[in-house]
């Protein structure tokens, strides 16, 4: 009997020492769930290029006609780096000016930081006519600087609610307003909504004011000229379907037809003699312009695709 026991306790301490081996070596084998995944960081857009070309039945910048209410050509192109984080581009447009340039190019560059929903945009943008020459009337009369270019500093930030609704506020700065002398300092809101009933369908909008300064006699004209403040609103409905936008927009300023004749030199209004139209403008005029344009980047099309 004491053997017999014996010889259960053995088997039975036998047993539970195989059953505890078996569970250790169980638990070092591989979960069949696996650990878990590690995350991925998100891909990286290094160098990008966006292209964009564009039609429009006025070329309007801030409520005034460039293009003397003909219609204009423009495209431009713009790289884009880490994500369009940085970006440098340039920018062209035909226009129908007092100082006869063939164009209007736009070199830009700048800086776009994203905070979640908050983007902002601080750049510098250079306004260049090439060829353009001074206008200087029968009489002698000097009605433009000898050239127009000039230069501003940017700052834009807007805010993204779900991509539905987007607003914004700018301010542009220059010391040299048209090569005139006299400083521009433009700030506007705006605001875009994405009508839910159609995707790519959205009505958006501007508001700005313009603060013009006095013009320098030794770089412009003979007499320092204080040129008008004035605001200036648009809005307008845009469909986007693919790489294409059309858009529709009213344009409109509180400017008199006069005041738009002193910020443009007008040829039209250079009529002496003539009280009803001399020294006015309609290029301040409300107006509706309408436009399609086509825009693509070379991510898109697999060059620079993100890493």
């Amino acid at each position: 009997m004491a053997f017999d026991f014996f010889r259960s306790s053995v088997a039975g301490a036998a047993f539970s020492l195989a059953m505890l081996s078996g569970a250790a070596h169980a638990s070092d084998l591989p979960s069949k769930k696996g650990a878990p995944a590690a995350p991925v960081p998100p891909a990286i857009t290094w160098f990008d290029i966006a292209v964009t070309i564009k039609a429009t039945t006025d070329y309007n910048f801030r409520g005034i006609s460039q293009s003397d209410r003909k219609p204009a050509i423009q495209g431009g192109a713009e790289l884009q780096i880490y994500d369009n984080l940085f970006y440098a581009g340039v920018w062209a447009s035909s226009v129908d000016l007092v100082t006869n340039p063939p164009a209007e190019i736009d070199f830009t560059a700048g800086i776009r930081p994203k905070f979640g929903p908050v983007s902002f945009d601080i750049g510098v943008i250079q306004y260049y006519y090439p060829d353009e020459s001074r206008y200087i009337d029968n009489l002698g009369t000097i009605w433009t600087p000898k050239n127009t270019d000039f230069m501003e500093v940017a700052g834009k930030v807007s805010y993204n609610w779900e991509d539905k609704v987007t607003i914004g506020a700018n301010v542009f700065y220059s010391w040299n307003w048209l090569g005139t002398g006299a400083s521009g300092t433009y700030a506007s809101g705006t605001a875009k909504y994405n009508l839910p009933f159609l995707e790519g369908l959205s009505v958006s909008g501007e508001f700005g004011r313009y603060w013009l300064g006095t013009t320098n006699t030794n770089i412009a004209f003979p007499v320092a000229i204080r040129l008008p403040d004035y605001n200036y609103w648009n809005v307008g409905l845009s469909y986007t379907w693919k790489n294409l936008t059309a858009d529709i927009r009213y344009h409109d300023t509180n400017l008199s037809k006069s005041k738009c004749f002193t910020l443009t030199s007008d040829p039209s209004g250079i009529t002496r003699g003539n009280a009803g139209g001399a020294y006015s403008s309609k290029w301040c005029n409300p107006t509706v312009v309408g436009s399609l344009s086509f825009d693509i980047t070379a991510s898109s099309l697999g060059v620079f695709a993100p890493k």
